[in-house]
């Protein structure tokens, strides 16, 4: 960091207040707005992935490859992620499908949720693991304790680098769809940890198809995605000849090298850097939550939704680790807020270009640099219940 901090030292009793009264504000604009720009999100990635398989039976190019990933991308990350955070489920009036008790339920997951990725364990995983245990060693995302291995290796540097790219251009089926299927059969914050601590991260046991225990992987996750992306769809240019189908092939292995690498630039870094903390123990009050949330959270760049759009909203981390279940839209408007009143109380809020995000992680990943370690906030000032955090 860049100066020392605390977090005993914020005034958290006036700080809660009003960023409770963000959230309550916030309650009473959402409506049928907020759902008209989902649904303009929606037709943006739609377009992209038409004009990718309009033109990807023609021959192999990047072009086609790019608009191929970036529908893709955004079905999951500015469809997917804002509807299972129920971002929607309190606009009146709106299809049951746009909704986390609808969306991606039984036929439907191979409709709304084109993914390697298990929903009911991203759910899990993400949705409860991940964002009420950040920075904690309960969080299964945390990049320098999942990356302990390789920092410290003895493995020459470059060859450290290559691992993190290499690691980047397939992440998902090898690292993120084995690992979400792995904490939904134990979803215990003290198992999770004692699986770091044994060196079981991605657990090859459970990518192998020869192991009984991997059979759901490759029921549920693996095959699914390859069956429908690498043959079903290709198939479907068989009137126009062979040469069709194997080029939307090609374009399509190519599509998921971009997505992974998409993906893994606009998520990995959300947490990890120099300048954001990890946290020693378990939050104790609405208060620290949302204080951990803004000092273990890296904002991109902001504003425009085109902007937003490539970004798949998850530049706005630090607005939608404090509120998890609001609406993409409501978080253009409230981050300005957030980042004004953290400045008012002194508290470091983190906001740079995805790049320089992109290198302080990698710092992490390899050895380079540590993050910070926190603990919790004095007992005085524990005045908020933490189990409540969706709405203030």
């Amino acid at each position: 960091m860049s100066k020392a901090f605390h977090m005993s030292d914020i005034d958290v009793e006036n700080f809660t207040q009003e960023i409770m009264a963000l959230r309550r504000a916030a309650n009473e604009r959402m409506g049928m707005d907020d759902f008209k720009h989902l649904k303009k999100i929606e037709r943006w990635g739609k377009l992209c992935t038409a004009a990718g398989y309009g033109t990807a039976w023609i021959f192999p190019n990047p072009v086609s490859a790019f608009l191929i990933s970036q529908g893709n991308f955004n079905r999951w990350t500015n469809i997917a992620h804002p509807i299972m955070h129920k971002g929607y489920d309190k606009i009146a009036g709106i299809p049951e499908r746009y909704t986390s008790k609808g969306f991606a339920k039984g036929f439907r997951r191979f409709l709304d949720w084109g993914d390697w990725i298990y929903p009911a364990a991203w759910d899990n995983e993400h949705n409860r693991l991940h964002h009420y245990n950040l920075g904690e060693a309960a969080d299964p995302d945390q990049v320098e304790l999942n990356l302990e291995w390789l920092r410290d290796s003895k493995v020459p540097m470059p060859l450290r680098y290559a691992t993190v790219a290499l690691f980047a251009a397939a992440w998902k089926p090898l690292y993120y769809a084995p690992n979400t299927l792995k904490h939904l059969r134990s979803t215990k914050k003290n198992i999770l940890g004692e699986e770091r601590q044994s060196g079981a991260l991605t657990q090859l046991e459970l990518w192998n198809p020869l192991n009984p225990a991997a059979r759901e992987l490759w029921l549920k996750s693996l095959l699914p995605y390859i069956i429908v992306r690498f043959v079903l769809i290709p198939l479907l240019f068989i009137p126009l000849g062979p040469i069709a189908v194997i080029s939307v092939l090609i374009n399509s292995l190519l599509a998921e090298i971009i997505t992974n690498l998409h993906s893994f630039l606009v998520i990995v870094p959300n947490h990890t850097g120099d300048d954001l903390f990890l946290f020693e123990d378990s939050v104790n009050t609405k208060s620290e939550f949302f204080l951990r949330q803004i000092t273990g959270s890296t904002n991109f760049k902001t504003g425009s939704d085109f902007n937003d759009f490539l970004h798949g909203w998850l530049n706005y981390q630090i607005e939608h680790h404090i509120w998890p279940d609001l609406p993409m839209s409501e978080y253009q408007r409230l981050q300005p807020q957030v980042k004004a009143l953290c400045e008012k109380y002194g508290i470091p809020y983190v906001q740079e270009s995805v790049w320089k995000r992109l290198k302080k992680t990698v710092d992490i990943m390899v050895g380079n640099t540590s993050m910070p370690r926190q603990g919790a906030i004095s007992s005085n000032q524990k005045t908020s219940n933490a189990k409540d955090v969706s709405v203030a």
